[in-house]
């Protein structure tokens, strides 16, 4: 019974500290803890939760940002263990911060690996290592609100399903909250395959009902969303909790913020995962991604300016 969680931090120290909740992080102590940890210089978190009323949380980390790691060590939902595969970091300070968890906390395992084998396999290196029920996932530098891994597996339970999201804030470079990302209330296969709606860094799946873990496909980019159309092939429908539970980092330069180098995998997604021939995944791209994609970024510019205006009026969003 434990819980692993995936985690990939990138950046300098201390630059993720974040307004929300974050005093109620730090206040908290170290008894929740987080299993698996994967490092990789795209710096793509990744948690995982799985075991039986447990949570593998399975993380990427190259450089240490320890913001991330201490967001998943203080759920609220006990019994965690974290496993850190770092792939092949030759930072200092990434070294240094690995070093001081596993010294604060046994339960803290680290895997060196002498090169870099790209964010794919650091994941699946951790998801294989996993020994929990649930898994769940975190980017880098972005973080969970304290009781998310809690109140999604209870979710999980009274929906009876495989695979959970929720929304999401979203902050800049500077932690202060700059938008928000509202998940649909439930997202089937059909709604998936159009364009991805599912959150990595909120999303939990259960291994149990699912028969099996699931692994990142080996593309180079968009891995989390051909994972969630496989996932969605088994169990049909991941539910979603409205409510944000986790903080979004808007990095300028990341890999996430630059769309248009994405365009390849996004057709291979179609090509790759859902076996559709190249003129047909060109075709489902054009004329179905892009105009539901259009339409999500709409949909988040317009939430996200109703969240600013109701926080600049002093009212609580949610």
């Amino acid at each position: 019974m434990r819980t692993i969680a995936i985690l990939n931090l990138k950046g300098g120290v201390g630059k993720t500290i974040t307004a929300i909740n974050f005093a109620a992080l730090l206040a908290r102590d170290y008894a929740q803890r987080v299993l698996l940890i994967d490092a990789d210089s795209q710096c793509n978190l990744t948690e995982f939760v799985g075991g039986d009323p447990s949570v593998s949380n399975l993380a990427d980390v190259l450089r240490g940002e320890a913001d991330s790691i201490d967001s998943i060590l203080a759920q609220t939902y006990e019994n965690l263990e974290l496993l850190i595969t770092d792939d092949g970091s030759t930072e200092e300070r990434t070294l240094q911060l690995l070093k001081e968890f596993c010294e604060k906390d046994p339960r803290v395992k680290v895997v060196y690996l002498k090169e870099n084998l790209g964010s794919g396999h650091s994941r699946n290196n951790a998801i294989e290592r996993a020994e929990g029920r649930y898994i769940a996932f975190c980017d880098c530098d972005d973080r969970w609100m304290p009781e998310k891994l809690e109140r999604q597996i209870a979710y999980m339970q009274e929906k009876d399903c495989a695979l959970v999201s929720s929304s999401y804030f979203i902050c800049n470079e500077d932690s202060d909250i700059t938008g928000i990302n509202i998940s649909p209330d439930k997202v089937t296969f059909g709604m998936e395959k159009r364009d991805n709606k599912i959150g990595c860094l909120t999303a939990v799946y259960d291994t149990r009902r699912l028969g099996r873990k699931f692994l990142m496909p080996s593309i180079r980019k968009r891995q989390d969303w051909g994972l969630f159309l496989n996932i969605l092939k088994e169990c049909g429908v991941c539910y979603a909790i409205t409510e944000p539970l986790a903080v979004y980092r808007n990095r300028t330069g990341s890999i996430s913020s630059r769309k248009f180098p994405l365009v390849k995998y996004n057709v291979r997604i179609y090509h790759d995962i859902l076996g559709y021939s190249w003129p047909q995944s060109l075709f489902y791209f054009l004329f179905f991604f892009l105009p539901t994609y259009g339409t999500k970024v709409l949909k988040r510019k317009v939430d996200s300016y109703r969240l600013m205006k109701q926080i600049k009026q002093g009212k609580k969003p949610f």
